[in-house]
């Protein structure tokens, strides 16, 4: 069954009349029989929080803190992983330039990354408008991301590269890696001509060059949200296929490559280059688990965790935190646990 057809209406619905037929336990929630919709949603790592886009995670002052889409930039924070509550989102007022580039805007953006670069959190989020490639990604830096720290406060560091109608490229969906070497690198993109690559400046966490040319390291038809990881002598692209925001309907999957440089090439388990349309299949719609989309990786001691979110088909496909392990095949290759 293709899950992103429209019967996924039809599923979603029917789940809906099996709870309701096989009531529920006492915290409100569906049985987790052996092969229920929410016992396989238990097995992909579903948490309790409504997210979209969620960034990587990272960790400050013993907790766990991730930030998605959302007005002034949603922010969540964590002790175990497990359960997850609201922390205070990032912009309280949103920084004066934002409608100067993008007119249209009012403060809801998209699809953030953060990273712990020395003493400083680096978070970078986009600035756009559905459908349209009059975009930014912008920095803000803090010191902290413990809101009951005195030294606790964004500071916006503005545009680090945007785009315009008559660009190739989509300036949304910053993903940024530090390397071994300590470079600093941004993949970025959607649509259009794909996934490019930018160089920042460690030290102020904006782009290194702006006459240095981008690079294009993906590309397909329907293709957005990278994430690049290091993984031994092998740095990882992540990237969605399909179309995201349908709820029931999305058809995003997760696809991957591998270059021993972070400039690629990027190539899939068959060699086909991602900016040549490869990609291997690393996760998708499983049942009520539709459109899983912006994968990270997240290194905690010996394991790995792949975070996303994805359409709960439960919950007419309200977007979800999912945190699953993953492992690494005998010839290096990234795989979801089951």
């Amino acid at each position: 069954m293709h899950w992103e057809s429209l019967t996924l209406r039809n599923y979603a619905l029917m789940l809906l009349a099996v709870a309701v037929l096989s009531g529920a336990n006492g915290d409100g929630q569906e049985p987790s029989a052996p092969d229920s919709p929410t016992a396989l949603l238990q097995q992909r790592g579903k948490r309790e929080i409504s997210v979209h886009d969620p960034s990587s995670i990272v960790n400050c002052d013993g907790e766990y803190w991730c930030f998605s889409t959302g007005n002034g930039v949603s922010a969540w924070r964590s002790t175990d992983l497990q359960t997850w509550k609201r922390g205070p989102r990032v912009f309280a007022e949103m920084p004066a330039w934002v409608t100067d580039v993008v007119p249209d805007q009012r403060g809801h953006f998209w699809a953030p990354d953060v990273i712990r670069l020395g003493d400083r959190y680096l978070l970078y989020y986009s600035v756009s408008s559905f459908g349209k490639n009059t975009s930014a990604i912008a920095l803000a830096t803090n010191s902290t991301l413990n809101p009951d720290d005195p030294a606790y406060r964004w500071t916006d560091e503005g545009i680090v590269i945007q785009s315009n109608r008559g660009d190739n490229f989509n300036a949304i969906d910053p993903a940024v890696i530090r390397t071994d070497a300590g470079e600093l690198w941004m993949s970025f993109g959607s649509f259009w001509s794909g996934i490019q690559l930018i160089q920042l400046d460690p030290q102020t966490g904006l782009r290194m060059n702006a006459d240095e040319p981008i690079r294009k390291i993906a590309s397909d038809r329907e293709i957005e949200a990278p994430h690049i990881y290091q993984h031994g002598d092998w740095y990882y692209l992540f990237v969605n296929w399909g179309k995201c925001c349908r709820g029931v309907d999305s058809t995003y999957n997760i696809r991957v490559g591998r270059s021993r440089k972070i400039t690629g090439p990027y190539l899939d388990k068959a060699g086909v280059d991602l900016a040549a349309g490869g990609g291997t299949l690393l996760l998708q719609s499983d049942g009520p688990f539709i459109g899983p989309g912006h994968a990270n990786v997240l290194r905690e001691g010996d394991r790995y965790l792949l975070s996303c979110h994805f359409y709960d088909g439960t919950r007419r496909g309200r977007s979800m935190l999912s945190i699953q392990e993953l492992i690494w095949t005998d010839d290096g290759w990234p795989e979801v646990k089951r």
